[in-house]
């Protein structure tokens, strides 16, 4: 079974600090590298992994101001195409722009969607699902207009996750700073709760960070870090009384969310998405509604077992389970 892996270019996989596609990408190549499967990655040339690396791209397009995002995308898709023929099937992990490709090959495409956004992009999905396998990353994310092949959870790799039995008394907020994310809203309830809030992320939306974060930061109550990696990383993950993932959108997954559980760190998480699919209420977390729901949820995180949300993590969503998920997908496509 040759595999063809087409990563975003965004950011190198794996990403330095944010970039999830491209990390949920790189985890699933070197798990499948290390199950035997011949796999081929389709990245940037700076990308890092145990498999072949092909590809077109210096660098992300994110990091380069001189790599225009639109050309050479079509650039790298159309390098991996213009040799569909020597796999027996592209995993696509970069977004609709590959089905265009895909009707004009012979060889089976499987897309994994990173989050259906909006019915805007259903053109490019719905004419396309006889010809493309799709898979959705939390049945919460579903398009009642599309057919899957499978419904596959991300998986991390748990051993890179130090498990903090302890934590703090202080929360945390790991993602982007957008509105979508809840930063504002972890910040309110942490002030509500009188525990100091360590925010870690990429400003997306600098007008919302300037207008309800930036204002708020004071260096001792909220404390803002900027993105973080490695043992940092890691370090923030297991060192707090609880996540808060107060979100206002309907999150795909959440890697945060699973990270800091496998760390030991229960979330507390609004009710919407993928979120009741990820954490066990009153076991791993708490689901909330209402902010006053947040705040009694604060006060009642230490009563969590810090050991039963790495259990949670290590049964449900370790990187081997992920692993051994797409190879069965793979066969299924392939006839067996």
């Amino acid at each position: 079974m040759k595999i063809a892996m087409l990563a975003p270019i965004a950011w190198r996989t794996p990403p330095r600090h944010y970039g999830p596609w491209e990390l949920v990408t790189s985890l699933l190549t070197e798990a499948l590298v290390a199950r035997g499967v011949d796999v081929t990655l389709f990245a940037t040339l700076d990308s890092v992994t145990a498999a072949p690396l092909d590809g077109v791209v210096s660098a992300p397009y994110s990091e380069d101001p001189a790599i225009d995002a639109k050309v050479w995308e079509y650039r790298h898709l159309s390098h991996l195409f213009a040799q569909a023929d020597r796999f027996d099937l592209i995993h696509n992990q970069a977004d609709f722009p590959a089905h265009a490709f895909a009707p004009l090959v012979k060889t089976p495409v499987v897309t994994t969607i990173h989050g259906f956004s909006s019915d805007r992009i259903l053109p490019m999905y719905a004419p396309f699902q006889d010809r493309v396998h799709y898979v959705a990353i939390s049945d919460a994310d579903r398009h009642p207009a599309l057919r899957y092949a499978a419904t596959i959870h991300h998986g991390i790799p748990l051993n890179d996750f130090a498990f903090d039995p302890h934590g703090s008394d202080d929360l945390l907020f790991f993602g982007r700073l957008h509105p979508d994310k809840g930063a504002a809203e972890a910040i309110a309830a942490s002030r509500a709760a009188r525990r100091a809030l360590d925010l870690y992320g990429i400003v997306q939306d600098q007008g919302y960070y300037e207008r309800d974060v930036a204002p708020a930061v004071d260096g001792t109550t909220v404390r803002y870090h900027g993105a973080v990696g490695g043992e940092a990383r890691i370090r923030a993950l297991g060192g707090a009384r609880a996540l808060l993932h107060l979100i206002n959108f309907d999150e795909p997954f959440g890697l945060s969310v699973v990270e800091a559980m496998a760390c030991g760190t229960p979330v507390i998480a609004t009710r919407r998405g993928s979120m009741p699919e990820l954490i066990e209420h009153g076991v791993t977390g708490f689901l909330v509604d209402t902010p006053a729901e947040a705040i009694a949820a604060i006060a009642r995180a230490g009563d969590i077992d810090r050991a039963a949300c790495r259990r949670a993590v290590a049964e449900r969503f370790s990187v081997e389970r992920m692993a051994d998920d797409y190879i069965a997908l793979y066969r299924q496509v392939l006839g067996g």
